[in-house]
């Protein structure tokens, strides 16, 4: 994942990107939640790859275990 997603203060205003590219995390993960599947992504980005997709939702899984949980 690591090697994948970047932080690049002069693309994007430094919103993590697939690295190499101008595609935010944001945006790929935008396009799954609307229920494109990877297939329709690829089609439209074929500059993407199947793991640009997987490093963007392990990005997503590991942020959401680090969030702080406040107890009620």
């Amino acid at each position: 994942m690591q090697s994948i997603i970047a932080v690049n203060p002069a693309i994007r205003s430094g919103k993590l990107i697939i690295h190499g590219w101008r595609y935010t995390v944001y945006d790929i993960l935008s396009y799954l939640a609307a229920g494109m599947s990877v297939a329709e992504i690829l089609a439209d980005f074929p500059d993407l790859t199947v793991e640009d997709i997987q490093a963007c939702l392990a990005f997503a899984a590991d942020r959401e275990r680090i969030v702080t949980v406040i107890p009620a």
